[in-house]
């Protein structure tokens, strides 16, 4: 009781609480992504079902992960050498979670196309019918193990206080519990905001790929680039809407 009472006391430990809110939240916007896109592809009546009982256990997964964060702080040590570089099983994890988030995107990417065509051709796309609530989390909880070592180590370097470890993934998980349903109907509302999310997604994957061989990317040059195309898009959608509102007003 005093360590926290000490902890509350500590204008250092609220700077560092502060800072790694916000870092929580900005690498959760990855996932977020991902689970919005992965939920639109399930019936309606079961998406944000799906969200809250995969974002939940993501938190009970990251809190588990918390508790034994002297045994993550471990994954960084090298296990093996292959091409000058050594490889750790945090690096090993990454290039997974890489590899699957750059597949995922891919056949996310072409069944898009796909369907595409088949509208054209009179045929609707509606929801996937190989992909059911069980497997949309089971995908959640894979792809967040993958972000919770990452950031839980990244969060290691920045404060050694867990209780602040703990509080700020309670408040990242818990914006993304909220903004899951608004982004998940905003990206159905928007189909070219798919594409613009996928191609964030590879961007991420081969940026955890890259970081698993050892060639550290800025993450701020990525959120600066991803920022940059999503307003342009934004721009995009403003004057498309204008465009469409035009004859209506001419009519009048």
């Amino acid at each position: 009781m005093d360590y926290l009472v000490a902890l509350l006391a500590d204008p250092a430990a609220w700077a560092a609480l502060a800072t790694l809110v916000v870092m929580e939240v900005v690498l959760g916007i990855d996932n977020l992504i991902f689970i919005s896109i992965l939920t639109n592809k399930l019936p309606e009546a079961h998406r944000e079902r799906t969200q809250r009982i995969g974002i939940g256990l993501a938190l009970v997964m990251r809190l588990a992960l918390l508790g034994t964060v002297a045994l993550i702080v471990r994954l960084t040590t090298p296990i093996f050498e292959a091409f000058g570089h050594g490889f750790s099983w945090r690096d090993l994890i990454l290039i997974a979670g890489g590899v699957f988030l750059v597949w995922k995107a891919t056949s996310e990417i072409h069944h898009h196309v796909a369907h595409d065509a088949d509208a054209h051709a009179g045929a609707g796309a509606g929801p996937s019918k190989s992909l059911t609530p069980l497997s949309a989390i089971g995908q959640i909880l894979l792809l967040d193990l993958v972000f919770s070592i990452d950031s839980i180590v990244t969060a290691v370097g920045m404060t050694e206080h867990i209780p602040i470890m703990f509080v700020a993934v309670i408040a990242a998980v818990t914006v993304m519990l909220f903004a899951a349903g608004p982004l998940s109907r905003f990206i159905e509302r928007n189909p070219t905001i798919v594409m613009l999310a996928l191609g964030f997604l590879l961007v991420i994957g081969m940026t955890l790929i890259a970081e698993g061989f050892g060639s550290h990317v800025p993450k701020g040059y990525i959120y600066a680039a991803m920022a940059f195309s999503a307003l342009v898009e934004g721009l995009n959608m403003l004057a498309r809407r204008a465009k469409a509102r035009a004859p209506a007003h001419r009519q009048e």
